[in-house]
């Protein structure tokens, strides 16, 4: 890594820059450049980050499937979540409320998965923990198991996840072919040849239906762009360009007609048919929509009612307890219809609840033969193993990144037409109009009030030009930002610097028009050099305050709230701006904020530049002779346009500075699953036999269902098998002795089962029992499924 001897670079700065803006710019980009490549390079998003094979980790390093991108191939992923739990504590009191309650499940490749259920009743939870996209709160509380492939849930990072938002964000100016490009140059640095990049978009853009809008502005509220449909598409394909395993979408279907709710979920069954494993969780579908899911979660209040197989499996299960689905009636509103609550009457609220905890409740007790039975296959878990490589692929470096996103910053400011208008016709208005009000000022006495009024006016009207575009944008803008960044996309120094390069040459536009027009209709200093400092005064002015709208715009959660916060903090910096209180007469307390306040700077610069010089008329003894005599009563007399200059620049990098450690603080933070009680939870498997990962104080191991012999725990908890024919208990010399046969305690949310050792038979240690010579003791027993996962502890003797 280069290191840089900052002296030296200061050194290098006042050299090359010389005099004014010149140095002033020279002295932005060097201190940016410092930073960023000074500091340590940059690294993906932990979800990227894979253990190699030698145990070691390397940040910025991905392990890519063989050819994974180019040629579509997904690695099958199966999902399985045991006991889900999701509590909020209330901040006014001390009660706490119950987001999801033991939620169980699976996922499955090759199969599109649909959360149900009224509004509020966990959808959304579910998915976002599921996804890991759970947003961080000291009131949360989060417990449950999550495992990938039969791993546990911290090994999920080494498969490819796509998250789709009910937001479709993307910038406005873009065109659909443009976005995924972008996306494609920024994701796929493996692929080296444009034309390779340019192919995959291609089929991209067939295979989700958007050929016809490729070269369509994707569009926002102010500019008209492609349907919501095909903007919820385009989210689906930018997800889909790192070609991930599993799928998670968020109500994909909120905001749009019936017609294009319905192509959306024809794509989603598309990609789950080739091989993605595909997790949605949406309100309440039309009929023809719910025939497209294989299989359906109804949750209501955070508790499960039923998961299992959609279509007649769900209307034959709870015709069992006598829900009839009339005929002619969709199924998912006679569903949803089931599962809410009445809130018309008294009496309905109180017969709904009892309606549904009677559902809930029988669910619970039923979901052992109905609850995703098929365990986990060896070729399913394996087959992933062929998009194993040792080949490990950087990502992007630096100056990559900072190009493409320079190339996609500058065609966003200069394609977005209607805020260049509405900004070049705001500063040709304010200049007539200021112009108009101070036309040709004379030399009299009672022009240097009316030439210190323009000024200020002038400073104030361009910052607050250019701080008010800004908040009004970048809280959206910072959206994708920190969707893209936690993809691992690219790091936030090239953000930011290309974002501040590709607006220097727009927004230095506006203050020139400004000054133009009202220069000589007010009659200001009459000389080419005053003319030109007094534009780059307020352009400087324009992007420290643009800067500054970016720092609010990372600072606060909304538009709204940068809308409210920006003007009134520049309400401060216009107080304390050098006319309406004299620096010398402020408050010691507040005596720092002039020497902060851009409008301040700004007025400074242009009393210096329009009053240094300048004789007036005097027809008295006391009036004032000289533009310094005026600059000595505003406490400016000795100083210097330079100083203006240079102190402007410190603000703007101050505030890029503060706007990039809000952005890196304000990262998404997602909620971690909490551990468990020390417990060793077996899980069964049919065809194959090994030991899975350790999470926390959690250690899960898995059983072949053909060779159910006992695996030593690890610390003091000893275990117990269950053969699936059989309930004799196997097992191990010396660990067990307890004095009931079929005692239940619960602990936590998990079911724990002792039994009397005397009752049990000890396995032979030469063979270890096997399904086929197991003869069952009673056909009438009920026989716990394999593939649940079931804790057991067995009690210290004595």
């Amino acid at each position: 890594m280069v290191k840089f001897d900052r002296k030296k670079v200061g050194q290098a700065v006042m050299s090359l820059g010389g005099n004014g803006v010149g140095q002033v710019l020279v002295a932005m980009v060097a201190t940016l450049l410092v930073r960023h490549f000074s500091g340590p390079e940059p690294a993906l998003s932990p979800d990227y980050d894979i253990e190699l094979e030698d145990g070691e980790k390397e940040d910025g390093d991905i392990e890519l499937g063989e050819e994974a991108p180019v040629s579509g191939k997904v690695m099958p992923v199966i999902i399985r979540w045991c006991n889900i739990s999701c509590s909020l504590s209330e901040k006014s009191s001390k009660s706490v409320r119950w987001l999801l309650k033991n939620v169980s499940g699976e996922a499955k490749p090759g199969r599109l998965l649909a959360i149900m259920g009224p509004s509020g009743s966990g959808k959304t939870t579910l998915l976002n923990i599921l996804a890991g996209q759970l947003a961080a709160s000291p009131r949360l509380h989060l417990s449950g198991i999550i495992d990938f492939n039969g791993n546990a849930d911290s090994n999920k990072r080494a498969y490819r996840l796509a998250y789709v938002r009910q937001e479709d964000l993307f910038f406005s100016q873009l065109t659909v072919r443009e976005t995924l490009t972008l996306a494609a140059e920024l994701q796929l640095t493996e692929i080296p040849s444009v034309e390779e990049r340019e192919e995959y978009v291609n089929n991209l853009l067939l295979k989700l239906g958007l050929v016809n809008c490729a070269e369509s502005c994707v569009g926002d509220a102010r500019v008209r762009g492609i349907s919501g449909g095909e903007k919820k598409r385009l989210s689906l394909a930018c997800e889909l360009i790192a070609s991930p395993s599993v799928i998670f979408a968020d109500e994909p279907t909120t905001g749009l007609d019936a017609f294009q709710a319905e192509k959306v979920v024809e794509t989603l069954q598309q990609l789950a048919k080739d091989g993605h494993t595909v997790i949605c969780s949406i309100h309440q579908p039309r009929g023809s929509v719910y025939r497209k899911f294989d299989d359906i979660i109804l949750l209501t209040e955070g508790a499960l009612v039923y998961a299992g197989p959609a279509h007649e499996e769900p209307l034959e299960y709870f015709s069992k307890f006598g829900y009839n689905c009339p005929d002619h009636v969709n199924p998912a509103e006679f569903l949803a219809d089931l599962i809410s609550i009445d809130y018309s009457s008294a009496d309905s609220v109180y017969f709904s609840q009892k309606r549904i905890c009677g559902l809930v409740e029988s669910f619970s007790r039923y979901s052992s033969t109905i609850l995703y039975a098929n365990p986990i296959e060896k070729r399913q878990v394996l087959a992933g193993e062929n998009f194993r490589t040792s080949k490990l692929l950087k990502k992007g470096g630096w100056w990559r990144q900072f190009c493409l996103l320079l190339k996609r910053a500058w065609m966003q400011a200069s394609r977005d037409g209607p805020t260049n208008k509405v900004r070049a016709r705001m500063s040709i208005a304010s200049a007539i109009i200021f112009g108009s009000v101070f036309w040709r000022m004379g030399r009299s006495q009672t022009s240097i009030q009316d030439r210190m009024g323009l000024l200020q006016v002038a400073a104030i009207n361009t910052a607050m030009a250019a701080l008010t575009k800004t908040v009004g944008v970048f809280p959206k803008e910072r959206a994708i930002v920190d969707r893209e960044r936690a993809k691992g996309s690219y790091t936030l120094g090239p953000y930011l610097l290309s974002k501040l390069l590709a607006e220097i040459p727009i927004g230095a536009a506006f203050p020139l028009v400004f000054g133009t027009i009202l220069y000589p209709m007010a009659r200001l200093n009459p000389t080419a050099s005053r003319f030109g400092k007094f534009c780059s005064i307020v352009t400087v002015e324009s992007f420290a305050a643009s800067a500054m709208g970016l720092t609010v715009g990372a600072m606060v959660p909304s538009t709204e709230a940068a809308m409210a916060v920006g003007p009134s903090l520049m309400t401060v910096f216009i107080v304390f701006g050098g006319y309406y209180v004299n620096s010398d007469n402020t408050p010691i307390i507040f005596r720092w904020i002039p020497s902060v306040s851009l409008i301040r700077w700004a007025f400074q610069g242009l009393c210096i530049n329009e009053f240094k010089g300048l004789q007036f008329d005097c027809q008295h003894s006391f009036d004032v002779q000289t533009g310094e005599q005026a600059l000595e009563r505003l406490s400016f007399g000795g100083c210097r346009i330079r100083d203006t200059l240079i102190a402007q620049s410190r603000i703007l990098m101050f505030w890029y500075y503060t706007t990039y450690l809000l952005l890196e603080k304000n990262k998404p933070k997602y909620q971690q699953l909490e551990p468990l009680p020390k417990l060793l939870i077996e899980t069964f498997d049919n065809d194959n036999l090994h030991p899975t990962e350790h999470q926390g104080d959690l250690q899960i191991k898995t059983f072949d269902n053909d060779n159910l012999d006992k695996t030593q725990p690890e610390g003091d908890l000893q275990m117990e098998t269950l053969d699936n024919e059989n309930l004799e208990k196997i097992q191990p010399e010396g660990t067990l002795g307890n004095e009931n046969l079929e005692k239940n305690q619960a602990e936590g949310d998990l079911q724990i089962n002792s039994f009397d050792k005397d009752n049990m038979e000890k396995p032979q240690p030469e063979e270890p029992p096997s399904l086929e010579k197991v003869e069952p003791k009673d056909d009438d027993t009920e026989t716990p499924q394999i593939d649940q996962i079931r804790p057991f502890i067995l009690e210290d003797e004595g």
